[in-house]
């Protein structure tokens, strides 16, 4: 089901119309980043830039996150075994990686067709420039597809709360429909 939240946290359902921002949140493991990744095979005819975030994982355990950009380039953002602060969880997170892929892959470029961002979530919000490039995206009025976390404050909750998004709210149920349904609403606003 695609929803709008509205700043009351109710949902209703979203309107018609030119989708500049797509907000995709669901429960960790539902495949959010799979969904992403189907919408952008799909679309392979538009310039896209951003990134996924992939699981590092040693013996089937998970043992942090990698940041990879959408021309294959990445780079370890969190880790267990990463001292000090800050933390998200048991994850050690590397502000400055985030930092440096997102000066690269999130700068406003007219030539750019869809932004794509896996995810708005708590490790990449402790980035400055990441706020503040998902604010600037928004502004811009540039199509963004985006992840998001189903719980947080801050940025998190405010793209949700902006009344330019449509959210979608992915499940077990819907999850191999959803990806379609998106990319059409995305050829739409790519017109």
């Amino acid at each position: 089901m695609i929803v709008k939240r509205t700043k009351s946290r109710g949902t209703v359902t979203a309107p018609g119309g030119r989708a500049s921002l797509l907000l995709v949140t669901g429960p960790p493991g539902v495949g959010k980043t799979t969904a992403l990744r189907k919408v952008c095979g799909t679309l392979q005819e538009w310039p896209m830039r951003g990134f996924w975030t992939e699981e590092v994982r040693s013996d089937g355990v998970r043992q942090g996150f990698r940041l990879v950009t959408l021309d294959g380039e990445g780079c370890t953002i969190a880790d267990v075994r990463r001292p000090g602060v800050p933390r998200v969880g048991k994850y050690g997170v590397d502000v400055a990686a985030i930092d440096a892929v997102v000066r690269k892959v999130l700068a406003p470029d007219p030539s750019v067709r869809l932004f794509v961002i896996d995810e708005i979530g708590k490790m990449e919000c402790l980035s400055g420039p990441f706020v503040e490039a998902v604010r600037g995206l928004i502004t811009s009025g540039q199509p963004l597809l985006a992840t998001v976390a189903l719980r947080g404050g801050g940025l998190i909750e405010e793209v949700k709360c902006d009344p330019r998004a449509r959210l979608i709210h992915l499940s077990r149920d819907n999850r191999d429909r959803l990806p379609g349904e998106i990319a059409d609403i995305l050829r739409e606003a790519l017109k």
